[in-house]
């Protein structure tokens, strides 16, 4: 057995197993081995019954003598109750509340270990564990086996479909036992200077702890070989990243030029001022695109920073240089917005602007494809639909990419192989705290705009359950009396548009009959043509209609100065980022706006994000918090975000090693012990890494 070996070749996993770990993503040896526990239980303390003693935490291994539900039927949650004995004869009862659906797993005769606090029930005068863990213990085990669930420190590992905590131990034991130890390619020097212990020690370890192992630093993931695996998947991370940056570096690319009369069209078309940070990232952005090297940067900004704005600059400078121009974006409400934005400030200029995407019919696409195939049409916006393989550039330039983290990184590579080598320019407006960005762009130089236009006032944000919403219309009333405009929106859930449009369409109808029956109110969602999106949108800023009721159509990209009031209908259905996205649509004009979050049923979850919204309008701790809220997988939406999955790091709870396995990395990268080592990692890395990021192409 070697680390290649599939899963189905090692005793007790089979073809059936190996489906059920395949659907983890388990298939190797090696992705069992990186498949750590997530927290460990002392089970050390192993006594019989009669020695047990209350207020203790202990183990015991016994045989349940009577199993049954009783009690509380109501909703059938159910007490259930065991009693078991062991060779001391000594009875130990064991209660689990809400436990129904133990009647299908404990029965009489069944040998159980369990694992929990020590009381003395004064009712029954009997011993007690109150919802005890518990693992069933079969009788084929053999001894070895068997002590690897009790009198120890033990491993629990996240259950696979059926594959029990205690099967994974058994299956990870039975590999560890059978392997050649193994090879440690973290380079000698860096293991010495940072006293690192070695990888197989480490392995070993991490699965099933010594003995004498800290049980608060084992569950805190901080024993030494704990640090050490996290530091190493960083490391190889990291290095992996370098590589790619240094790579990208090196590529032929665009000089764009830029010169006073390109300077002067940028001015014609600028509808303000632009802000000193916005001054500050176009330079960065214009001194890299008079590089002969592909541009790879990022741009980050809080919701209203006016990072469209920077983008069309850029724009403006691939056009006069007789390139084209790329705008990607993740939905196609975004896409239709951008095209409306950069349609509306590009004209003035005299350059076409299309929109593609993937509602068009066929004979529309061909006709937009053949525009932007004779370079007719200098700049094209669209969502995945520009990434079809019909669709070629006469002469694409620069890519700008909306939202990223919303794309996986081998589409950012599907646009980009469009050309040769265009200038790229991510956006973002969901603000990456910094160790993440690092982790997930690495390859990109980052440019944020860090100052809101000037002028602009903190918005104000209330909440309000559903039963007070009379209040909320009566505030709105009061905003549209002293001259201003408000925002209703209502949440799509998932992409079903249909009905969030059909919930809007009622409020529509509700708002401007029954509610504010003088006051002219307006309808958008994503079913609209174009042109009614634009007319609806021209309205409201023209103040023709002074409610606009709409679906999350308004989320990026409305500038409407004179809207002062947003209210969020079943606020609670949103994510931290979307309600932050769509607060930042007022608050845009010299008066003081406000949020309005309307919610019906909370959770937890749903109440903190509310609770942080209320308390902060900063857009990186919010973004923190939704990162701590959701986790980073789920932060990134898909796995194919380029978010790498990460066996044993975490990159939350280990953002300390992550800035050390960095530094370690780039400095390793800029400045390697010896030709021969660079060599090494890079094959390394490509040999180990490429399968599970494809983050890390490395040449």
């Amino acid at each position: 057995m070697d680390l290649t070996t599939p899963l189905t070749y090692v005793k007790g996993i089979g073809p059936a197993r190996a489906a059920m770990l395949k659907a983890k993503g388990l298939v190797t040896v090696e992705d069992l081995l990186g498949y750590y526990p997530f927290r460990y239980e002392d089970r050390s303390n192993m006594k019989t019954i009669a020695h047990l003693a209350p207020g203790e935490m202990a183990t015991v291994v016994a045989e349940v003598r009577s199993a049954k539900l009783s009690g509380f039927r109501r909703r059938n949650l159910g007490l259930f109750e065991a009693r078991f004995s062991d060779s001391s004869r000594a009875i130990l009862a064991c209660k689990w509340f809400h436990g129904g659906y133990l009647a299908n797993v404990l029965a009489e005769g069944m040998k159980v270990a369990l694992y929990g606090k020590v009381e003395f029930d004064s009712y029954s005068g009997e011993l007690t564990i109150l919802h005890p863990e518990f693992e069933i213990l079969s009788g084929d085990d053999d001894d070895a086996e068997a002590s690897l669930h009790v009198g120890r420190i033990v491993p629990i590992y996240e259950a696979v479909a059926k594959l029990t905590t205690r099967v994974l131990r058994v299956l990870t034991h039975r590999i560890l036992e059978g392997l050649e130890p193994l090879e440690d390619n973290l380079p000698a020097d860096l293991r010495r200077r940072l006293k690192l212990p070695e990888l197989w020690p480490s392995v070993r370890e991490t699965h099933f702890p010594p003995p004498d192992a800290d049980l608060r630093l084992l569950n805190n993931f901080r024993s030494a070989g704990q640090f050490r695996l996290i530091f190493e998947e960083f490391f190889w991370l990291e290095c992996g990243v370098a590589l790619k940056r240094a790579k990208a570096r090196a590529l032929p690319g665009i000089a764009f030029e830029i010169n006073d009369r390109i300077r002067e069209k940028v001015k014609a078309m600028l509808p303000f001022k632009p802000t000193g940070a916005q001054k500050r990232v176009i330079k960065e952005i214009a001194d890299d695109m008079k590089e002969p090297h592909p541009m790879n940067r990022m741009l980050q900004g809080d919701v209203g920073s006016g990072k469209t704005i920077v983008a069309a600059e850029a724009a403006v400078i691939a056009i006069e240089n007789g390139y084209q121009v790329a705008v990607l974006a993740p939905t196609e409400i975004l896409a239709t917005q951008h095209y409306l934005y950069f349609r509306q400030i590009l004209s003035k200029l005299g350059y076409v602007v299309v929109l593609l995407t993937g509602s068009f019919t066929s004979r529309e696409k061909a006709q937009l494809k053949k525009l932007v195939a004779e370079g007719l049409a200098p700049v094209a916006i669209g969502t995945h639909a520009l990434l079809e393989k019909d669709v070629e550039f006469h002469r694409l330039g620069l890519a700008i990419i909306d939202e990223q983290h919303r794309f996986g990184v081998l589409q950012r590579l599907g646009l980009v192989q469009k050309a040769v080598h265009p200038d790229v320019l991510v956006m973002t407006a969901t603000p990456i705290p910094r160790t993440l960005a690092m982790t997930l762009y690495g390859d990109l130089d980052v440019s944020v705009i860090d100052e809101l236009p000037p002028g602009r006032k903190p918005i104000v944000t209330r909440h309000a359950t559903a039963d007070r919403i009379e209040q909320v219309y009566s505030f709105m009333k009061r905003q549209i009396d002293e001259g201003r405009q408000a925002y209703v929106v209502y949440p799509v859930i998932e992409e079903s548009e249909t009905q969030a449009m059909k919930a809007a369409e009622k409020m529509y109808e509700h708002l401007s009959r029954e509610v504010f029956p003088t006051i002219p109110v307006g309808l958008m969602h994503g079913r609209l043509s174009a042109e009614e999106k634009e007319d609806a949108m021209r309205q409201f800023k023209e103040g023709r209609i002074q409610i606009l009721v709409s679906t999350t159509v308004i989320e990026v990209g409305v500038d409407v100065p004179n809207a002062s009031v947003m209210v969020i209908e079943q606020a609670e259905r949103f994510g931290l980022a979307q309600l932050h996205q769509l607060r930042g649509r007022v608050g845009r004009g010299a008066a003081q706006s406000y949020c309005l979050l309307v919610t019906e049923k909370m959770n937890d979850t749903a109440r903190e994000r509310i609770r942080t919204l209320v308390e902060s309008t900063d857009g990186f701790y919010i973004s923190e918090m939704d990162l701590k809220l959701r986790g980073p997988g789920e932060f990134f939406g898909t796995k194919q975000s380029g978010l790498p999955s990460l066996r044993v790091a975490n990159v939350l709870r280990d953002h300390d090693i992550l800035e050390i396995a960095r530094r370690e990395a780039v400095d390793f990268i800029a400045r390697p012990p010896s030709p021969e080592d660079l060599k090494r990692a890079v094959a390394y890395i490509r040999d180990h890494w490429q399968r599970r990021y494809g983050l890390v192409t490395v040449g």
